[in-house]
């Protein structure tokens, strides 16, 4: 093997690479852009529940519970309705996120100590959305019923009970962006060594450079060690790039060992670029290399567990995931983002991206090798 050729081929891919100004903006902005955009909009911490009002009742009781909804900061009455029909139409129109309806008899039922109902509409389109604003208002309404009985009997009553003091643990204050962040590190370095990967050989095929290359001394294996070391150096210097915009930017904990982000990273890309490496020697064209990598990105996206977790789907598309080796990295890098673990506990993915990388490459690199000759 010669490091010469090597050496020569990754100077002749960067000058290739870099001298298209598209190219630069792909390599050094748009995984940043990327990176603030997801951050700041994949995000499910619920802060304004635009909630109408359909009082009936207008009495102390019903104004109390209100009070109780608008003394929130997240509960905010913004429209207050005459009839169902109008409450109907804001929810249809997306005005507001939910609706309250007191009827007239509910003071009346609660002075008697029975029990009153009270009607909500939730805009379920969004289902995760609309079970979380669900929980928020039954919070409200045990706050106003721990109150109503209070006032409706202020008799001491003492009596055992469980002080629970909750702890929450690598995200206090249960951030989603502590979750989704690390993810999106992840998914850009995955994002990044798919497509231009993918298109390294196409390029010389479109060029009409492919046969020169066919032509010099390079070995095969030289030949892809010199087409994929520019991208692996790329990815890596976004890898450290987008996380120190998740530590300084975004404020997410880094508790683990560089060194072992740097490792997983390494073998990460053992899968994406062989990948990468496959599907430019089936595509003829950028166009085809490109959708083709978007047929796997996709995939490997839905079933990594990045946004949805993989314990809630089908036990057969459960073990499919364990062909996805997103899915392994996610649970290294929220591992050594948030809890600091070591390789003790994060061995089997490391494992598991040791042998999928193999296998993958090796047969990226037989199907490279046939192309070759």
């Amino acid at each position: 093997m010669s490091w010469l050729r090597i050496r020569e081929l990754v100077r002749k891919e960067f000058i290739q690479l870099l001298s298209d100004r598209r190219n630069r903006a792909l390599i050094f902005i748009f995984p940043f852009i990327q990176m603030l955009i997801f951050g700041y909009v994949v995000n499910y911490d619920i802060s304004n529940i635009r909630m109408a009002v359909l009082d009936y009742s207008k009495t102390h009781e019903s104004r109390r519970l209100l009070d109780n909804f608008a003394g929130s900061n997240i509960f905010h009455i913004t429209h207050n309705t005459s009839d169902e029909r109008q409450m109907s139409e804001l929810l249809l129109r997306g005005k507001v996120d939910m609706g309250i309806k007191i009827d007239k008899d509910f003071a009346s039922i609660i002075r008697k100590g029975q029990t009153a109902p009270v009607q909500i509409l939730v805009d379920g389109s969004m289902s995760n959305m609309a079970s979380m604003r669900m929980a928020y208002t039954a919070s409200i309404l045990d706050k106003f019923n721990r109150e109503t009985l209070r006032e409706l009997y202020p008799m001491n009553m003492s009596y055992g009970k469980v002080d629970a003091r909750i702890r929450t643990w690598y995200n206090p204050n249960l951030d989603s962006r502590y979750f989704f962040v690390p993810g999106i590190v992840a998914f850009l370095v995955m994002l990044t060594s798919f497509i231009l990967t993918s298109i390294a050989i196409i390029r010389e095929k479109e060029d009409g450079t492919m046969e020169q290359l066919i032509v010099t001394p390079l070995k095969s294996y030289e030949f892809i060690i010199g087409k994929t070391i520019p991208y692996i150096l790329l990815s890596l210097f976004q890898l450290f790039a987008v996380t120190a915009v998740a530590v300084y930017w975004f404020e997410i904990p880094f508790k683990g060992s560089l060194l072992l982000l740097f490792i997983a990273t390494c073998l990460f890309m053992l899968s994406t670029m062989g990948i990468g490496l496959f599907i430019s020697t089936i595509a003829a064209t950028k166009q085809q290399a490109m959708m083709t990598a978007f047929f796997f990105i996709v995939p490997f996206f839905m079933l990594s567990g990045f946004i949805f977790p993989i314990a809630n789907m089908p036990e057969v598309v459960q073990w499919l995931t364990y062909f996805n080796p997103l899915r392994f990295f996610l649970v290294i890098i929220r591992g050594i983002f948030l809890k600091g673990v070591g390789f003790d506990v994060l061995w089997p993915q490391y494992l598991a991206l040791t042998i999928l990388g193999a296998i993958v490459f090796a047969g990226a690199i037989s199907r490279s090798k046939k192309r070759l000759d």
